[in-house]
């Protein structure tokens, strides 16, 4: 068993390593298969087609698998690699430790957003976008300062945390309660914002990470490696409040065929929720 560290408490070489060991996956092509993968499947509620990784129950054990895919990629380059995870209830600040020249690089300029400092820019020669993306380079616009958005508080965090119920119908981004959707942020939010926590933190990226194709962005990673550890905690809470939906929906349902119960295969995987409610044997969280 293996395990993630809060970004705030990586060594240098720590930082170093998970930066060489994303820098390989992109020269082999293999991370741009990650970024293509998410693209492929970030369907909406108005798509008639399933819905596995966003605005649906199975968003979590989605994402769970999603990063131990490419946990399990970097850790063929680096063995001792594992994905951080970041706490945006503490670390909040647009120049802090996160956005260092060592690790995520910086803000992007102003004009085209462009990123210009750090591994992941364009002008280091080894972080080009794939062409979907609009422009070859990786592109950020932290708060928004036009029109500005904040990071989710702890006390947001927390009132997501006290629901006790995992997801509720109609099962998409319109659920007006449960955990899954106060977290992604779509349907449940704050007075005045259009969107919330999960969400919400793409948004204050902005840039690459305001899209479907948000892993151009390797903080993407990070993002998804807390709302992991945030899910555990939720289950902790509430151990007897399991995932819903627990059995396939009727055939009359809206959502039926495009949603994922408890036991149905979420693809590409072939895997089922149920199969990935819990990490224990695999990794921990520091």
């Amino acid at each position: 068993m293996y395990t993630r560290k809060n970004q705030r408490d990586l060594t240098r070489s720590e930082r170093r390593r998970f930066v060489d060991a994303v820098l390989e996956l992109k020269s082999s092509g293999r991370y741009d298969e990650f970024v293509q993968l998410h693209r492929e499947f970030y369907v909406t509620d108005g798509e008639d087609r399933p819905r596995a990784a966003h605005m649906t129950p199975s968003f979590f054990p989605w994402h769970r698998r999603y990063l131990l895919e490419f946990e399990k990629a970097l850790r063929e380059v680096d063995g001792s690699v594992t994905v951080p995870y970041w706490d945006w209830t503490r670390d909040r600040a647009p120049d802090g430790p996160l956005w260092a020249d060592d690790f995520m690089g910086g803000n992007g300029r102003s004009g085209d957003r462009q990123v210009t400092s750090g591994p992941f820019a364009h002008e280091s020669g080894r972080w080009t976008l794939g062409s979907t993306s609009g422009v070859p380079f990786l592109t950020r616009n932290l708060g928004r300062p036009a029109d500005p958005v904040g990071l989710p508080t702890q006390k947001e965090l927390d009132g997501a945390l006290k629901d006790g119920v995992y997801d509720a119908d109609p099962w998409n981004s319109l659920a007006t309660k449960g955990f899954r959707n106060r977290i992604e942020g779509w349907g449940i939010r704050s007075a005045g914002r259009p969107v919330a926590l999960h969400n919400q933190v793409h948004r204050w990226v902005g840039g690459a990470m305001a899209g479907a194709a948000s892993p151009d962005d390797p903080v993407f990673w990070l993002h998804h490696a807390f709302l992991d550890l945030v899910w555990g905690r939720w289950q902790k809470a509430h151990p007897r409040s399991g995932y819903q939906p627990a059995a396939a929906l009727p055939r009359d349902h809206p959502e039926a065929g495009r949603v994922f119960a408890l036991r149905e295969r979420m693809p590409p995987w072939d895997v089922a929720p149920s199969a990935l409610l819990a990490h224990d044997g695999v990794y921990r969280y520091a």
